[in-house]
């Protein structure tokens, strides 16, 4: 029993040890799925996440709040103004002296510009808005920085990844780094790279943000997911884009 016992802790010790991803060898999601799903991706006429980001464009022009403003008031044409900003987040917010991901820059446009009530997150009008301002920067590369204001974060988010979390005791980094491409209940394991939020997932059959997919994971090893919008999960979405940098945004992505 010792023995077994000492070559289990062997092989998890080996594969945490197996480091992280080669940049050559990062994949998207989009390269696990199967052909009907990436089909699906790249026909926006097929693609229902575009529905989102149809609505998100709607609610752009739509005036809001005791403000009467609308986001296009502030920043009119998103195809100049929103171009390259999804890339970007997180970011560090001074104020706050955290980082904001891109519904909180949302939510935080929302109280301080249109005088209006934040919108829940998960909820279909955030998630619209977002995959609307994300869409306007398909096909750039993600250049998320780990400056000296965001590495306390992005220090956190690192070790948030690897640590061994809930009931199972795995860690992200033991899937999505050392075992990606193998099989977990017929799925095959991706690489975890943010690259298509806000994503479709034919699992869910609707729009679903970066946090939602992270709460899935942290619940299917039977950990505690954080709440949304928690320093933890925020950590971990900069450390995930940070991790991506040079991969190109494909928002709206479509998973299974």
């Amino acid at each position: 029993m010792r023995v077994l016992v000492v070559a289990v802790i062997a092989a998890a010790t080996a594969a945490a040890a197996a480091g992280e991803i080669a940049p050559a060898d990062r994949r998207s999601g989009y390269d696990f799925a199967g052909p009907e799903t990436r089909a699906m991706q790249d026909d926006d006429t097929a693609n229902p996440g575009m529905l989102g980001v149809l609505q998100g464009e709607t609610l752009w022009t739509a005036k809001t709040g005791a403000a009467e403003r609308s986001c296009a008031d502030c920043h009119g044409d998103p195809r100049t103004s929103m171009t390259g900003v999804a890339v970007r987040y997180p970011v560090f917010e001074p104020r706050l002296a955290r980082p904001l991901d891109l519904e909180g820059r949302i939510n935080r446009c929302r109280t301080e510009h249109q005088d209006a009530e934040p919108l829940a997150a998960e909820s279909e009008d955030l998630l619209a808005l977002t995959a609307f301002v994300a869409y306007q920067s398909r096909g750039l590369p993600i250049v998320v920085q780990g400056n000296a204001e965001l590495q306390p974060f992005l220090d956190l988010g690192n070790e948030l990844f690897h640590r061994r979390q809930g009931q199972l005791n795995l860690s992200c980094s033991q899937c999505h780094d050392d075992n990606w491409g193998k099989r977990l209940a017929g799925a095959v394991i991706p690489q975890a790279h943010p690259t298509a939020y806000p994503v479709y997932r034919l699992e869910w059959q609707s729009l679903g943000s970066l946090q939602r997919r992270l709460r899935n994971c942290m619940i299917g090893v039977r950990a505690e997911p954080y709440e949304y919008g928690a320093p933890e999960a925020i950590a971990l979405e900069l450390y995930l884009m940070v991790r991506a940098r040079g991969m190109l945004i494909e928002t709206p992505g479509v998973r299974p």
